[in-house]
């Protein structure tokens, strides 16, 4: 069975959905120094910031500004129907964590019910996810769980992250130097940044209701357990099986794949192995894009900002450039990246890939309404 997906909203350092995909297609990105922590202590001097710069509980702020807006569009009313959300995070409220004092720090706001709540006081049950990098990726697979079993009439799907001085430290004192810029599928890829944000869309059933941004076909998911933070390529082409065998989907089907791309020295080899595996080598051909060089890393929150963008070149017939790509490595020969300029598309599915520290692996397969 398929879902359908309404009402997508999407929050990133370059604006809402509309805003953040006009950017995409004019190969722009919104680095931005870094405002949180001491950069020299860090050895991270960019972020890419939703501006202005986050007070306490951001992450809960963005995402029911996001939860609110997807309800709006998509027409879905918690008073009048059985409305469940689950939110996929990576970093929950770890900053504000960070900012103040334990006594003060009412535990359970690391959870955000209070936050959806605050804007649909209708909501039968929260429940937060907190998978690494793939986090919005499982939410997803779940909320089409609990639409196709009748669990629920709707299911919002939500994410939000703000960045930590945790995170910031992780990725700045394994890098040799500072990281300039993201540069997703590059030879000169220096490493990842981190992006505030968030999203949400609704999931209900498919029956034929208009005004749908899309059609959730299927979610794949693994999880190897292979390395604390290197990915495998195994495990991922196990994802992306699942993926298409619970779509009923073939490789020649795909057009578009809307990549994890973190611009870092092992994610990019490995995922461009397992598309060449799996979708290449099945007969497919699509245009590969990804969005972390103009938005940043938004940690739980990926799957579901790479889902807006995924629908929006569906719809539109157009995938933008990979931000900060301009000369691919060897090991995405093959692959027809997107480099530079917009690429037309042309009619199939587009595939959302999200992978998170562990090998936790979320794979989405999505098509026009």
């Amino acid at each position: 069975m398929t879902a359908l997906l309404m009402g997508s909203t999407l929050l990133t350092c370059l604006g809402d959905g509309p805003a953040t995909f006009a950017a995409l297609l004019a190969g722009r990105d919104g680095r931005r120094p870094l405002h949180r922590g001491d950069p020299r202590r860090l050895r991270v001097t960019y972020g890419y910031h939703v501006e202005p710069a986050p007070g306490q509980f951001a992450a809960s702020d963005w995402l029911a500004r996001c939860v609110r807006g997807a309800l709006r569009k998509s027409g879905v009313d918690p008073a009048r129907s059985r409305v469940a959300c689950v939110v996929g995070t990576g970093l929950r409220e770890l900053p504000t964590v960070e900012d103040v004092d334990p006594v003060e720090l009412p535990v359970h706001r690391l959870h955000f019910a209070d936050a959806v709540r605050a804007v649909a006081p209708g909501v039968r049950e929260v429940v937060t996810l907190a998978n690494a990098c793939a986090a919005s990726g499982h939410a997803l697979a779940l909320a089409q769980d609990m639409v196709e079993l009748a669990d629920a009439d709707a299911v919002v799907v939500a994410g939000a992250d703000a960045m930590t001085e945790s995170m910031l430290a992780m990725i700045g004192k394994v890098a040799d130097q500072p990281t300039e810029r993201i540069r997703p599928f590059d030879t000169d890829r220096q490493g990842v940044l981190l992006g505030d944000g968030g999203a949400a869309v609704v999931v209900v059933p498919d029956d034929g209701r208009p005004g749908a941004d899309g059609r959730l076909l299927a979610t794949g998911l693994s999880c190897d357990a292979y390395h604390e933070t290197a990915p495998s390529p195994a495990g991922i082409a196990r994802a992306m099986r699942d993926a298409l065998a619970r779509g009923r989907v073939s490789a020649t089907d795909v057009a578009l794949v809307v990549a994890h791309g973190t611009g870092t020295a092992l994610n990019d080899p490995a995922e461009c192995a397992a598309l060449a595996e799996v979708l290449v080598r099945g007969g497919g051909d699509p245009v590969v894009t990804g969005i972390k060089g103009a938005v940043g890393h938004m940690s739980g929150t990926a799957a579901l900002a790479n889902l807006d963008v995924a629908l929006r070149s569906l719809c539109g017939g157009l995938a933008p450039p990979v931000v900060g790509l301009t000369s691919p490595l060897p090991e995405a020969a093959g692959l027809r990246l997107a480099a530079r300029t917009p690429v037309p598309l042309g009619p199939g599915v587009a595939q959302v890939n999200a992978f998170g520290f562990g090998g936790v692996n979320a794979v989405t397969l999505v098509a026009a309404p």
